[in-house]
């Protein structure tokens, strides 16, 4: 039987290491309960922004993209609907965050990126559900109430990895 072996980049073992350290981060976070049902601080979202600021928005994207699938299938979540809520959220926030990125760092900090991947998150979150779980206009009564934790959650998250940005 011959032997396969794959070839892998210096760069295939940082998304790796990146990515194992944000579903460390996604998996302690969802051993703990959540204070709103779809509220959770994002805790790993620090990573995919410090990964976008350290090595680019390609990057970022594939440690956020391995993370949401690598977590659902260690926690039994492939291919439902949390999956692709989760899977939603990171599409839309990688997005923004492609555009922003572009924005003029004087004005735009990883506190503002961070507060709009995760308003974008929450829409993109919403947008799944409305369309597919609750097709109900009554969803749009809960937007105030993601778009308040979003903020802050984002705030936050983006102040722990402004700080990280800074230590380097």
């Amino acid at each position: 039987m011959k032997q396969i072996t794959i070839q892998t980049t210096e760069e295939d073992h940082k998304i790796a290491k990146l990515t194992a350290f944000a579903i460390g981060l996604h998996l302690v976070e969802s051993a703990f309960p959540s204070p709103l049902p779809g509220v959770k601080p994002g805790i790993a979202n620090i990573v995919t922004l410090y990964v976008l600021y350290r090595y680019g928005i390609k990057t970022a994207a594939w440690v956020s993209l391995l993370r949401v699938f690598a977590s659902s299938l260690l926690l039994g979540q492939f291919l439902s609907p949390s999956f692709l809520l989760s899977l939603g959220g990171a599409c839309l926030s990688l997005i923004i965050l492609s555009f922003a990125n572009k924005l003029p760092q004087k004005y735009f900090s990883a506190i503002s990126l961070s507060i709009l991947a995760a308003l974008a998150h929450i829409a993109g979150q919403l947008i799944i559900v409305r369309l597919w779980l609750i097709p109900h206009a009554s969803m749009a009564y809960f937007i105030p109430i993601f778009a308040l934790a979003a903020l802050f959650f984002g705030f936050v998250n983006g102040l722990i990895t402004s700080r990280l940005l800074n230590k380097d």
